[in-house]
């Protein structure tokens, strides 16, 4: 089992929530990409945490930190939580307020999922996209490094990690919305059995 991979169990959910969810073709396609992307971004974590211990032990055993070694911490760290961010929506265990979701039926939480997602989170991806491409390319024609001096070269790089990772949350965002109109519009919506 890989650090990120979660339990079939884990990925039903609760009752109600995505687990539930029917599939059609292609969100089962697509979620499958999106599960795999974080399933392997998962593996930052060890990377990161070797890092973390490296420096720590040069710095604290050794007297020499390395400034390259810290901003790698901090790029790591970007790219993992940027990766974990689609990982979460597509096995629905991202935090949620379930306060007055979790009472509802589960038709009316779809209801809720496809407003939350036509009106809130996919604008929101794309306005992170629209500002971040041009930002990451401006950083790659500048060929942007480091301020710091020993710093890591290639700024762009971490820079491209932003709108790689929105457009990851994004397809995310557009399964769950596939697996919410099937829930509401497919076939076995109009038997009320909800």
């Amino acid at each position: 089992m890989t650090p990120g991979k979660a339990s079939e169990e884990e990925n039903t959910g609760t009752p109600g929530r995505s687990g539930e969810l029917p599939h059609t073709r292609l969100s089962q396609r697509l979620g499958r990409f999106v599960e795999a992307s974080g399933e392997f971004l998962s593996w930052i974590w060890l990377v990161l945490l070797a890092v973390v211990v490296v420096n720590v032990l040069l710095r604290y055993a050794f007297g020499s930190g390395r400034i390259e070694l810290e901003e790698a911490q901090w790029h790591l760290y970007a790219v993992g939580f940027l990766g974990a961010l689609a990982y979460g929506v597509q096995t629905d265990s991202h935090v949620r307020v379930d306060v007055f979701h979790e009472k509802l039926s589960p038709r009316m939480q779809a209801w809720i999922d496809l407003y939350g997602i036509l009106l809130l989170a996919l604008p929101f991806c794309v306005l992170v996209l629209v500002f971040a491409v041009p930002f990451v390319g401006e950083s790659f024609a500048q060929n942007e490094v480091s301020p710091s001096p020993g710093g890591l070269p290639g700024r762009y790089l971490i820079k491209a990690a932003l709108p790689l990772g929105f457009s990851l949350l994004l397809l995310a965002f557009f399964v769950r919305l596939l697996r919410v109109g099937q829930r509401l519009f497919g076939p076995d919506a109009e038997n009320g059995s909800d």
